[in-house]
């Protein structure tokens, strides 16, 4: 099930909170290319934690980091309107307040 994106495409909603899109601007390849490294260190730190190798989890962590600023899902925010970073805010209390509350009457989530 696809979860709700804001209208503004900024992010998308699971389970009432907001987590940031990747950038739109990025080109194809270039995105394919982070998704599949990012996939790679979310595999790494799931093995790091089941050898129990504290050293490779951190490295693995590092990595997941990298891919999702490269991706813009973190670090500084890739729209240039000056709106704040609402990344892991509950939308019931930023200024998609409405939209949220409306998909939720109309069982859009």
């Amino acid at each position: 099930m696809k979860h709700p994106e804001t209208p503004d495409g900024r992010y998308f909603v699971v389970r009432g909170r907001l987590w940031r899109m990747a950038n739109p601007d990025l080109d194809k390849d270039q995105r394919l290319k982070l998704v599949k490294q990012l996939m790679a260190a979310r595999r790494a730190v799931r093995h790091a934690k089941a050898k129990q190798d504290p050293p490779a989890e951190v490295a693995a962590h590092r990595a997941v980091d990298d891919a999702k600023r490269e991706l813009g899902e973190r670090g500084p925010v890739w729209w240039k309107d000056g709106a704040p970073d609402l990344n892991r805010h509950m939308a019931k209390n930023t200024p998609y307040a409405d939209w949220y509350a409306k998909l939720a009457r109309d069982g859009g989530h």
